[in-house]
């Protein structure tokens, strides 16, 4: 599904599985890519790898415990009590709450699904976690480069989105993650 060059797109292919051998536990990781209006967005944060849980595929039932289908959702600003998009803490430290998140819509049964940061194999189940590397299952994220891409991301949106929500919990209008690929 490829992006339609209109607004803020946020488009990740999904590449591959990776197993971890120490436990069998599974991620998803692929590459992501920022655009406004089709033109591809240049700078460390607007490209790099994605990490989500298992596949395939599923908006149905929730709790499913698999990653999201691949498809077209609209964004929104998130406003839960663990992660924010306006108000999220200043602190990079790992335990600081509310970390910055921002929320996917038209999820179907499934809920609460965001981009956030990382740390370490997989943060969650159904989100996306933003990270530089992922070339094989060994290799962890890095929970401070990880925090600062979902900032810059969420930066660039404010800045390119005319009508940006100025409170949680709002619809970004022309906010889109467009995710490809089934592995």
């Amino acid at each position: 599904m490829p992006i339609r060059g209109e607004g803020w797109e946020m488009h990740i292919v999904r590449r591959s599985e990776q197993t971890r051998a120490s436990d069998g536990k599974r991620r998803t990781v692929g590459s992501y890519q920022i655009f406004h209006d089709g033109v591809a967005q240049t700078g460390a944060a607007m490209k790099g790898m994605v990490a989500e849980t298992r596949g395939p595929g599923a908006n149905a039932p929730a709790g499913n415990n698999r990653r999201i289908e691949a498809k077209r959702y609209p964004l929104a600003t998130q406003g839960g009590t663990n992660y924010k998009t306006w108000g999220y803490s200043e602190s990079d430290g790992e335990n600081a709450k509310p970390k910055p998140g921002i929320a996917l819509t038209s999820t179907g049964q499934r809920s609460a699904i965001l981009i956030h940061p990382g740390n370490g194999f997989l943060r969650s189940v159904g989100c996306i976690n933003l990270c530089t590397s992922l070339p094989n299952a060994r290799e962890m994220i890095d929970y401070i480069p990880s925090r600062k891409r979902v900032i810059a991301v969420i930066e660039d949106m404010k800045g390119f989105v005319a009508r940006f929500p100025t409170t949680n919990g709002k619809p970004i209008p022309g906010a889109f993650v467009v995710i490809d690929g089934e592995p």
